[in-house]
């Protein structure tokens, strides 16, 4: 079988080449070009991949292989719609939802144990650092009931203004509870 002029095997390695380049570039600048695809409803580095497994396959098969022409076609586009579609859920979606959970707002840091780095003066300002999200902030802070905290003093997050948290012992939130 023929397509283009070229023997099939021929078509499969240019597929190869040309898909798995543009593969290839739409990976390192996809931060660029992302808002040019929105139109499209299917992830363009699905669209690729699958192009370049295919052609990849294809032409495997068909160079070492004793199948027919349509039955290479047939194997390829099976076995590269499995393999994107294993993509997606173990690579593709993890890695959206794992950007999705990057970002916090104030609202998420109320209630946070913190552990004070530069000590908090009466009527001043010091700083806590915390863990949120995966990751370690650190925020300027000032205490709540207007009193001198420490350094290495764990705290509690009872509010935040203006990206300054407001905090107090967390020692004596423990014994306020207690009694």
């Amino acid at each position: 079988m023929a397509l283009f002029g070229m023997e099939m095997m021929q078509v499969y390695f240019w597929g190869l080449i040309v898909f798995g380049s543009l593969t290839l570039i739409y990976i390192l600048l996809s931060d660029i070009v992302d808002g040019i695809f929105d139109v499209i409803p299917v992830d363009p580095a699905l669209i690729l991949s699958f192009l370049t497994v295919f052609s990849a396959s294809g032409y495997l098969l068909d160079k070492f292989s004793p199948l027919t022409d349509w039955f290479v076609l047939g194997a390829s586009t099976v076995i590269s719609s499995i393999l994107v579609t294993l993509l997606h859920v173990f690579v593709f979606v993890p890695i959206r939802s794992a950007e999705a959970s990057l970002g916090y707002s104030d609202d998420d840091m109320k209630g946070k144990l913190a552990k004070v780095i530069i000590s908090i003066p009466k009527d001043g300002f010091g700083e806590v650092v915390l863990s949120i999200g995966g990751s370690t902030v650190s925020k300027s802070a000032q205490s709540f009931e207007n009193e001198a905290i420490p350094y290495e003093t764990e705290v509690l997050i009872i509010d935040v203004q203006k990206g300054v948290v407001f905090v107090t012992p967390y020692e004596k939130v423990l014994e306020s509870y207690n009694q």
